[in-house]
């Protein structure tokens, strides 16, 4: 098991913690367990630990553990201090102004992506997303545009693990998805449609930083309104916003094809 493998107690707990980021509401031992490849008695020690500190609660009627109020305190603080959000929030909103549709910021986390922030379309239909919860990167623009500019090595352990279909529309061939990666880094946009969410569709660019790849924007709507020829009419748009907020935060756009078409699936 992974606690015979050199893994320090930190990361134990870090892992542990993370696992309530996605996935259901709640966790018992064994379900952690599992997941992780740890010990009842490591996980249950260290679940006591962390409810000690109102990371997590315990619920009786389940007889598992959820986030705790602690873990609540330390999002909000995360969110308001986010230099990623900061520097997007102003170019969300004109970009909402012009299109009418949801613009978000998301963030690269280990094991996948969050949203930070996002600024709601003025439609009588629109659409929101979640925000703080973790999603997988092979799902949706968001998520397969900062996988098409992640390290090669990690693209490769994702694609060589399982590809959850989280609706019929979600990519799981992994072959199919590499090669989709290549053209989202060519033309500097990746597009979906029902990928995360089965009645919504998007568009996304990759934001970077000083160090690298840090997140990604993304228009997001009702998928009878988010076809084709808006995605390709408002590529280039989203790909100056990404441009700028990665200018604001210091980072280097990468070189791309001049945006033609989508290219995407349904």
């Amino acid at each position: 098991m992974a606690e015979s493998t050199g893994t320090g107690a930190t990361e134990r707990v870090a892992d542990v913690l993370l696992l309530f980021t996605y996935g259901p509401p709640t966790l018992g031992v064994s379900r952690v367990s599992r997941e992780l490849d740890l010990s009842k008695a490591v996980v249950h020690r260290i679940l006591q630990s962390l409810s000690s500190r109102n990371l997590i609660a315990y619920d009786p009627d389940s007889r598992e553990y959820r986030l705790g109020p602690a873990a609540a305190a330390l999002g909000s603080r995360a969110l308001r201090d986010s230099d990623l959000r900061a520097a997007a929030l102003p170019y969300l909103a004109e970009l909402r102004d012009r299109l009418h549709e949801t613009v978000t910021i998301s963030a690269k986390v280990h094991g996948g992506r969050v949203y930070l922030d996002q600024v709601v379309g003025n439609h009588e239909i629109t659409m929101s997303v979640e925000l703080g919860r973790r999603f997988p990167l092979h799902a949706g623009s968001s998520g397969k545009c900062m996988l098409a500019h992640s390290d090669p090595d990690e693209v490769d352990r994702m694609l060589a693990g399982e590809l959850t279909a989280l609706t019929p529309a979600t990519p799981t061939d992994p072959e199919a998805l590499r090669a989709e990666l290549v053209e989202i880094r060519d033309r500097g946009y990746a597009a979906s449609a029902g990928e995360r969410q089965g009645d919504a569709g998007s568009v996304a660019v990759p934001v970077f930083g000083p160090g690298g790849l840090v997140g990604a924007v993304s228009v997001c709507g009702p998928r009878f309104r988010v076809t084709e020829e808006f995605v390709d009419a408002t590529a280039p748009e989203l790909i100056e916003t990404a441009d700028r907020i990665t200018a604001q935060l210091g980072g280097t756009a990468p070189a791309r094809a001049v945006p033609t078409s989508t290219g995407r699936t349904t």
